[in-house]
């Protein structure tokens, strides 16, 4: 009889070591957890439920430029630009009265198209160079964002209604929660099996060395720019998702401070591990309601605390900073490899060493 949990990492095959679910206790833990996700809605108030939907919303931005960035090793400053793309594509659509079917998957291939043009220079440029091209095209599409009135509003934005899914249309928090838990799920396992496939493995493989990569018969053009467009066109389903959820979309919702938040979500939560895109998505958008939750509460002690909103957006980019500095310091691999260490420390209790 197969123990549930076995106490080392040993495999006997490929496919027990190429296994989404190791065990069948690993296999029950995570429909449980599914299980207990969808119960949310039943005991969570509306504020809860805006900040688990907006942690859902990430999760699918951040395994995009994670692909990217993470497994790939491509740098990228524009992922907010994308996201962008994606949502005013959405915009444009549903102001003619195209549903969500529509409107989804061409907000995604959209950014992605823009994706493979802005992935050509790849080719040749790398590390520091590469980050100024992408921020470059985060100002190009800023401008093109705030300047094409007739598409976009300009600084005004254009607001879109909610989506209607099997004839429901989602107005609510609860309603909309199960649709980006949804394509939180489908994108994590979807990640997960793109990291075993063929594609997957070149990406890694780039990351590691691409003239090695190259030498072994990887076409570095091919694959960089697959990884562009698949990494662009999570961007699109997000900002798809993203427009629909605010039922507004302005050209400062895209701005490079979200590209740089996208960018520590993977630096905090693991770069190239699909955990790292889901523990650094959680914590880059719920640290900062937590600051704000204890700022609210503390302003009604201490008079002082009441000047704080003001500088908030400085003192959440402090935070930020530090926290990735800790993290770092901590664990190089992020949040991912420090609750692996954990794991391996009790799995083997009391005889860890």
């Amino acid at each position: 009889m197969a123990l549930p949990r076995p106490c080392g990492n040993f495999k006997r095959s490929y496919r027990e070591d190429e296994a989404i679910f190791k065990t069948g206790f690993v296999r029950a833990s995570v429909v449980i957890f599914i299980v207990l996700l969808s119960l949310i809605p039943l005991v969570a108030n509306d504020y809860i439920l805006y900040v688990v939907n907006l942690v859902f919303l990430a999760i699918v931005g951040a395994h995009g430029i994670n692909i990217l960035t993470g497994n790939t090793g491509l740098i990228s400053l524009g992922h907010g630009a994308f996201i962008g793309i994606g949502g005013y594509t959405t915009a444009i659509l549903a102001s003619r009265g195209l549903p969500i079917w529509v409107t989804l998957p061409c907000a995604g291939f959209m950014a992605a198209a823009v994706g493979l043009l802005f992935g050509i220079p790849s080719l040749r440029l790398k590390g520091f160079y590469l980050a100024m091209s992408t921020m470059a095209a985060q100002f190009l599409m800023e401008y093109l964002f705030m300047n094409f009135k007739g598409l976009t509003g300009g600084a005004e934005g254009a607001f879109v209604d909610r989506p209607s899914v099997f004839g429901m249309v989602l107005n609510s928090d609860a309603q909309f929660y199960y649709l980006a838990l949804v394509f939180a799920i489908v994108s994590t396992f979807a990640t997960i099996n793109l990291l075993r496939t063929r594609v997957g493995r070149a990406f890694i493989a780039i990351r590691g060395k691409d003239y090695a990569a190259e030498l072994i018969g990887i076409n570095l053009f091919k694959y960089k720019t697959y990884s562009f467009m698949i990494s662009s066109f999570y961007a699109g389903v997000t900002g798809c998702l993203m427009t629909y959820y605010l039922s507004i979309i302005t050209p400062r919702s895209f701005d490079l401070g979200v590209s740089i938040d996208y960018l520590a979500m993977i630096i905090l939560g693991g770069l190239g591990t699909v955990r790292g895109a889901i523990y650094g998505a959680s914590f880059v958008i719920i640290v900062p309601e937590l600051l704000k939750y204890g700022i609210d509460v503390a302003s009604d002690y201490l008079p002082i605390f009441t000047q704080i909103p003001s500088a908030f957006p400085a003192i959440r980019m402090f935070v930020f900073g530090a926290m990735i500095i800790l993290v770092l310091i901590i664990e190089e691999k992020g949040m991912a490899q420090i609750w692996i260490n954990i794991k391996s420390y009790w799995k083997l209790w009391p005889y860890s060493y």
